[in-house]
């Protein structure tokens, strides 16, 4: 691919050079919101979902305080690791404050040598992930399972659209990883999300993905008839900064916007073109390149003609319609949005494509009310913020910003340069502070599959293999830590640990 390499990096850096978390100064931020809106949160707009804002708000808070207490919490337990009863201690503070015991081949080792602070460190990020997980399948704090109200609503909505199947690949910045439940709005069920460096999906595999779909609607009748004149609908989303557009932008294109962009529409193209030389024109498939402020999660949407044609200096911002909406009626509201989204267009677009675009918009504005409620109009992590990678295919449950960086891969090779990306993140904000990468590998499979169970643990075994050797000196110094799981996702519950790094040493016998 023309930009897989894009992200690779060169050498091993000693130091940090990945963009760290950034906290924006009080005045630059005031300046922002004070050209923006009125902070009055009374002055709300008529679309949004204030319930909605207010549910996911609390679900956000109490995920990321599991793991934004584990630093504290182990500095108490810092203190105290000469203390005779030091086991007993930590382990009944551990259970009250973050609800697990911590591994005792480590607190058993405190009296001999100083307590090993990394390990401990990347076993409470574990846990916590374990936590969190088991937590949104059992419970779906998101109202977005399969058989929920508001996934239906929505697959109907799609169909209505003239699409039945929704593939979105965000960037595997953290700070997208909330585009879906959040940004958008969409059921997490109702769409197919594969996160890359960049959003530099791979063409092949996507390809493969659709002749799949495809195949179900001939052999099933699912999600709808073949012969059903609905198309796939491919999204590319890409990310910018409003703040610090030449620092906080997509790290994979060196904080270029215009080259972030032209990187997404070129693999749209790629995609529509592999498709219509194999399977003929009839299958063709539809496009849409969707831009995000990371700092005000506001979308600006590069509406495409019924042609899929898309122009990168033009699009439709979901932010400036929000402040020429506010004063309107809920009704007036939505038409003067898609008649923007009409306008946006190179020419003359399909009306289902505007309406998909207007309730993406209309989606969105909740979000910007979110951010302003909650964060006083752009978020005070600017930059990256992430507390583990994910590496492998899964990962249906994160859906929070800034919570983890994605790395889908099947080996460590082919996704190199998403990896890379995310270990570079993680040395400026994990590594400098002495502290170490936690890693969480996870593969899906069906358990419907005879032997899926055992070759998806045998690619968490692989994959592992490969991220001890291609990081070797992070490991060796105890700056590297992984997680293996897998999940069936044909059953309601969460990730299956199978292993990890932080395991015992078990003494072989003579």
């Amino acid at each position: 691919m023309a930009y897989r390499n894009l992200a690779k990096k060169e050498s091993r850096p000693t130091a940090p050079t990945a963009p760290s978390k950034r906290f924006v100064s009080v005045s630059k931020s005031t300046q922002l919101q004070s050209n923006n809106w009125d902070l009055d949160i009374s002055n709300s707009h008529p679309l949004i979902d204030v319930s909605a804002n207010n549910s996911l708000h609390h679900y956000e808070a109490q995920v990321k305080e599991r793991f934004d207490q584990i630093v504290p919490f182990l500095k108490r337990i810092s203190k105290i690791q000469h203390e005779q009863d030091f086991v007993a201690r930590a382990q009944q503070l551990s259970n009250k404050e973050l609800g697990f015991e911590l591994p005792l081949h480590v607190l058993e080792k405190a009296w001999v040598s100083p307590l090993d602070m990394r390990a401990l460190f990347a076993w409470c990020v574990f846990r916590a992930y374990q936590q969190c997980s088991d937590d949104f399948f059992n419970s779906d704090p998101l109202n977005g399972a399969q058989e929920s109200v508001e996934a239906l609503e929505f697959q109907s909505f799609l169909m209505d659209c003239g699409f039945h199947l929704l593939d979105v690949t965000p960037c595997s910045d953290g700070r997208l990883a909330h585009s879906i439940a959040y940004v958008l709005r969409i059921p997490f069920s109702a769409v197919r999300r594969r996160s890359h460096a960049g959003a530099l999906f791979d063409v092949e595999n996507t390809v493969n993905r659709w002749i799949k779909t495809e195949h179900r609607r001939y052999r099933e009748n699912f999600p709808n008839t073949a012969q059903t004149p609905t198309r796939y609908l491919k999204v590319v989303t890409y990310h910018f900064s409003s703040l610090d557009p030449s620092h906080q932008g997509c790290a994979a294109h060196g904080s270029n916007d215009d080259l972030a962009a032209a990187a997404g529409l070129k693999r749209l193209l790629a995609f529509r073109e592999s498709v219509e030389n194999s399977f003929c024109c009839g299958a063709s498939v539809d496009l849409l390149l969707i831009g995000l402020d990371t700092d005000t999660d506001a979308i600006r949407v590069h509406t495409p003609d019924s042609n899929s044609r898309i122009v990168l200096d033009k699009w439709v911002s979901a932010l400036e319609l929000y402040k020429e909406t506010q004063s309107l009626s809920k009704d007036q509201a939505e038409k003067f949005i898609k008649e923007r989204v009409e306008q946006s267009a190179p020419s003359t677009t399909d009306a289902g494509m505007v309406s998909f675009i207007s309730r993406l918009i209309t989606n969105n504005f909740s979000q910007i009310e979110y951010v302003r409620q909650f964060h006083r109009g752009s978020y005070p992590d600017a930059g990256h913020a992430e507390r583990f990678i994910g590496v492998g295919i899964g990962f249906k449950e994160i859906h929070l910003r800034n919570l983890t960086y994605f790395s889908h891969l099947d080996t460590v090779e082919e996704g190199s340069s998403d990896l890379d990306v995310g270990v570079k993140i993680f040395k400026g904000l994990n590594v400098s502070r002495d502290l170490p990468i936690p890693v969480v590998i996870r593969f899906d499979y069906s358990g419907r599959v005879p032997g899926a169970r055992e070759r998806a643990l045998s690619d968490c075994l692989r994959v592992n293999s490969a991220i001890s050797s291609r990081y070797r000196d992070l490991v060796e110094d105890g700056l590297l830590h992984t997680l293996l799981t897998i999940r069936d996702r044909d059953q309601k519950a969460g990730a299956e640990v199978v292993g990890s790094s932080l395991d015992p040493d078990i003494q072989e016998e003579h």
